[in-house]
């Protein structure tokens, strides 16, 4: 039985402070029971000589000096089974649905273990989201961590619930299974992803850990670890393709910079502690695929940029760590595009392992470079029509923007609701690339244009 202490000397914010009784380890979990006998759980942040700081998951209020500190002698762990797919929990990993009580085979300490680096197979099988600017011009491959950069007020949500329902991995017979983290999201969210889930069948497959914005920080905290572990139980043990989708990682690094400033650390950039490049390297890093195991995981956080920043610490950072970025612009959500994701910016640092023949199709790499380079010039002659009028333009000038206008109609606004396979979004890639002389199409060699051209195979 674990002895009680009396020792609060002082609370601030989601912090308790404890005079030191004992010897304490770091992560150790702590029970708090109040006069009236509510019990709040929390965890050991920092130990010194004298004082013990404890991160408390719920609200401090009704903590004194009266209240009694318990230290139970071991760290936060997640209770692990298959029977979690198809389960909603909150963002501490308790049932929020009304499903039977969880019987876990075993529980993972959710700080989790870093993979040996020798261990690591490289990223190379790929994943089909069904969304053709991802699947075509910014492919995702098994076990790479692939961020989307949004904004204030943009549909990343909607995009974060379409990859969820439609990933797969393309031509395998492995089980593959969606955990989906939701942090600092308002009521609303929480019901609108509880009823898509449902509604769509996704949830048979997927484990949703739901964090509210009215839930203590500390607990937002704790919440992309939970589903971390529950993804590696699954990847690791289980032997599924787990795909862990994170969304907002911006709420996540605002209640580490809030524990920061209770804590009176000296700020980093923009008042996040200094520390935050590596905290969220010990999350990204938990994606991968280990050398002699089944299974892996791959990492989509989603993240919304403060003022549209892209410099802002929380991208800049985890564009250092992660491999590329799909961004959702702002003009084309403003165009009703659905998606509204903008390839120029966008970019997959491990698509070339990942496209070509034996993975999707002969002519996925050479598409996606001439897709990018006429979208790109057609972008130019978009300002430079905005200066001089389209009179100025040539023939091929006009062609190359007619181009650009049915790419972002038909290619890249397909709907939330529509699941492109990678030989449609290629065949709909090359329809419009037949919009051009065959000879313009100087990124695909003559053998490609005459067997996928649809003018070349009408002949």
């Amino acid at each position: 039985m674990q002895q009680e202490y009396q020792t609060i000397n002082q609370v601030k914010g989601p912090l308790v402070f404890v005079e030191k009784t004992e010897d304490i380890a770091y992560g150790d979990i702590v029970e708090i029971e109040t006069p009236d006998g509510e019990i709040k759980k929390g965890e050991v942040l920092e130990t010194s000589k004298d004082v013990v700081v404890v991160q408390v998951y719920e609200e401090t209020r009704g903590i004194g000096r009266d209240a009694s500190v318990r230290f139970m002698d071991e760290n936060v762990k997640m209770p692990l089974t298959e029977d979690l797919l198809g389960r909603v929990l909150d963002g501490t990993g308790e049932p929020m649905d009304d499903g039977p009580e969880i019987i876990p085979e075993k529980e993972g300490d959710i700080v989790g273990e870093a993979i040996n680096p020798y261990s690591r197979e490289l990223p190379e099988d790929f994943i089909q989201t069904g969304v053709s600017t991802i699947d075509v011009m910014n492919t995702l491959v098994r076990g790479q961590k692939l961020p989307i950069f949004s904004g204030s007020g943009l549909p990343h949500n909607d995009l974060a619930m379409q990859i969820a329902r439609q990933a797969d991995v393309s031509g395998e017979d492995e089980e593959f299974a969606v955990v989906f983290a939701g942090m600092g999201i308002t009521e609303e969210e929480t019901q609108q992803f509880i009823q898509e889930f449902e509604e769509t069948g996704a949830l048979e497959r997927s484990v949703v850990f739901l964090n509210k914005a009215d839930d203590p920080a500390p607990e937002r905290i704790i919440t992309p670890r939970m589903a971390l572990t529950t993804a590696e139980y699954l990847a690791y043990e289980k032997g599924m393709e787990v795909l862990v989708v994170m969304t907002d990682m911006t709420n996540y690094c605002n209640a580490l910079r809030e524990v920061s400033a209770a804590r009176e650390e000296v700020p980093g950039r923009r008042g996040y502690p200094g520390y935050m490049y590596t905290d969220l390297a010990n999350l990204y890093e938990r994606a991968g695929i280990i050398e002699g195991r089944e299974g892996s995981v791959t990492q989509i956080p989603i993240l919304t940029m403060p003022n549209d920043d892209i410099t802002h610490p929380i991208p800049d950072l985890t564009g250092y760590i992660t491999e590329g970025q799909i961004v959702v612009d702002r003009d084309l959500d403003n165009q009703g595009a659905e998606p509204p994701i903008d390839p120029l910016p966008s970019l997959s640092r491990l698509m070339d392992n990942g496209v070509g023949e034996g993975f999707t199709r002969e002519d996925h790499g050479d598409v996606s470079d001439q897709l990018y380079s006429l979208y790109a010039e057609g972008q130019d002659l978009r300002d430079l029509v905005a200066i001089v009028g389209e009179d100025a333009l040539s023939e091929k000038d006009e062609k190359v923007l007619n181009f650009t206008k049915k790419f972002e109609k038909e290619f890249i606004d397909q709907g939330f609701f529509t699941n492109r396979t990678i030989e449609d979004s290629l065949d709909k890639a090359w329809e419009l690339l037949d919009m051009l002389p065959s000879d313009e199409l100087i990124r695909l060699d003559s053998e490609m244009r005459e067997k996928y051209l649809p003018s070349k195979q009408e002949k």
